[in-house]
């Protein structure tokens, strides 16, 4: 009886702390915590965010190692007022271009948006507010293609806005609410 007590006691540890090491993990939280700002205060992005958050779209996963993106990093305040109106100034946009033609290419389209969630949540995890745009898109392939110096055969699949965030902004008070997992996931 002794050594089941210790068992079980020795289980539920391991437990609490496989639970807490999950709790704890920054990643995840990273994850779970994301929410799309909508608000953003004024102030520059420096160059080491923006490195890290280049590197971690540079870095993303793809079909067949392909790498079919690229990042075109937009600063200039009146061209990012054409492409996504409400920027404030000092964000940032990042347009994720696909190879060939991305609007109707699955493969590139689900690559470009691997790249496009990890920089997303690479800015969240530096403190940093970001928000995916693919409303603009038709608009900035039809118009601002040449601006952008986009590579040749290239067309933008989404736009990544990234910027300060006002005081007191967080995933609870900002962030619209979300489905839970039982509605939207299947066991079998």
């Amino acid at each position: 009886m002794k050594k089941q007590i210790i068992l079980f006691v020795f289980i539920l540890c391991a437990v609490f702390l496989q639970a807490q090491n999950i709790a704890n993990n920054p990643s995840l939280q990273t994850i779970i915590n994301n929410f799309s700002a909508r608000n953003f205060a004024s102030g520059t992005i420096t160059n080491a965010e923006l490195d890290a958050i280049i590197q971690a779209g540079v870095r993303s996963p793809s079909a067949g190692n392909r790498q079919p993106w690229h990042f075109t990093v937009v600063r200039d305040q009146a061209l990012a007022r054409r492409m996504v109106p409400q920027v404030t100034e000092g964000n940032i946009l990042i347009a994720v271009s696909g190879a060939g033609d991305s609007r109707t290419n699955n493969v590139v389209i689900l690559d470009c948006a691997l790249a496009v969630q990890n920089i997303y949540l690479a800015a969240q995890a530096l403190g940093l507010g970001s928000r995916i745009y693919t409303g603009p898109v038709d608009a900035i392939n039809r118009d601002l293609k040449s601006e952008l110096s986009l590579p040749s055969g290239h067309s933008v699949v989404a736009v990544v806005r990234i910027g300060r965030l006002p005081p007191n902004v967080d995933a609870v008070s900002s962030a619209s609410t979300r489905n839970n997992a039982d509605r939207m996931v299947t066991y079998k």
